[in-house]
């Protein structure tokens, strides 16, 4: 077996473990219960956890098999993986859109698999990493205080979505370096590595946690999802040597799949996010208890409400605001009949 088929197969797994652990944290976070530490004492949430881990793992065995420019896309499988398996675990219905964006997005990694050329043996040498480094992290600060000039929320979000993106990808790449460290067992630079791995992943972390805000979902989520792979692949394309099959033929054959890739990933993302947002605007049913809740069936500008016709013996009243009409004296009939009722019963008894 190849170590592009295995880097495959690895991927396939870490996307379902993802995915798994997806919807386990999305069940646990809808049911509300326990206030913000209430996941901590439930077991589901740290299976997800434990998931979450495994495919983590799974992805980094995966970066040192395979190549930057397939093992990065492959990742947006998470979302492909995550509708049927909601589907099928907890009943959640897909839709025409789902499924449409669930095949734009399969079609579009079949075609950079198939274009994908074999994995090269060229690591990132020592004396490159302080460079690229220091060339992410300039990156990343220019594009994350250009979000302070745009005005409106989503522009913002947008824009903190693609500095999260260069981060996540730009420690993907540092990642894949460490890997190759391990398996070859050099060491020098294997803790400058880990370090710059871990800042560069904590900033994609807060960015795209800042992103979320005002932006929403849909927006900073698909452009993190394309924006990581994107920069991985320029870099392991440029850097370290990975191409594609066809020369520039493929070359542009493989820039059509990411493009049809990343149309079904938004597809996906903007598709989940409104379906979560209409839950969310349903409205909820009125009970029939709470009379302060039920809508006016007149509006509040209608003019003056029709008159009904006035119960016999009762003085009805006029439209017109003003003084009500005294009402007639009433004649002491309850009294007089008791007291008839008193005397009746007197007379009746034996003296």
């Amino acid at each position: 077996m190849s170590s592009l088929v295995v880097s495959v197969l690895l991927c396939l797994v870490s996307a379902v473990c993802y995915a798994a652990a997806a919807i386990v944290q999305e069940r646990v976070a809808a049911s509300d219960e326990g206030g913000a530490y209430g996941p901590l004492r439930r077991p589901s949430w740290w299976g997800a956890v434990a998931l979450t881990g495994v495919g983590a793992g799974l992805h980094v065995v995966a970066l040192a098999f395979g190549p930057l420019s397939l093992v990065q896309p492959l990742g947006a499988l998470t979302i492909v993986f995550a509708l049927p398996m909601a589907a099928l675990l907890v009943r959640r219905p897909v839709g025409p859109v789902g499924w449409r964006g669930a095949l734009l997005a399969t079609c579009g990694l079949a075609g950079l698999l198939a274009l994908t050329g074999p994995a090269r043996t060229e690591s990132l040498d020592a004396g490159q990493r302080p460079e690229l480094a220091m060339g992410a992290a300039v990156t990343v600060a220019v594009v994350s205080l250009g979000a302070r000039w745009a005005r409106r929320p989503v522009v913002r979000g947008v824009v903190l979505a693609c500095a999260a993106g260069i981060a996540f990808g730009m420690a993907s790449v540092f990642t894949k370096a460490a890997a190759e460290d391990w398996t070859a067992h050099r060491t020098d630079a294997l803790v400058p590595t880990l370090i710059t791995i871990g800042l560069l992943a904590s900033a994609g972390m807060l960015l795209s946690q800042a992103s979320y805000r005002g932006a929403g979902l849909s927006a900073p989520l698909a452009t993190v999802t394309v924006v990581n792979p994107a920069v991985a692949a320029a870099v392991g394309i440029t850097v370290l040597g990975e191409g594609f099959r066809y020369g520039l033929s493929g070359g542009l054959l493989a820039l059509a799949a990411g493009a049809v890739a990343a149309s079904g990933v938004i597809t996906l993302t903007v598709h989940d996010s409104d379906r979560k947002a209409g839950r969310e605007r349903a409205p909820e049913p009125l009970s029939p208890a709470d009379p302060g809740s039920r809508p006016s069936l007149l509006p509040a500008d209608s003019g003056p409400r029709p008159s009904h016709p006035a119960d016999p013996g009762r003085p009805s009243l006029p439209d017109d605001p003003g003084p009500l009409p005294p009402l007639p004296a009433s004649r002491p009939r309850c009294r007089s009949r008791s007291r008839s009722l008193v005397s009746a019963r007197s007379a009746s008894k034996p003296g």
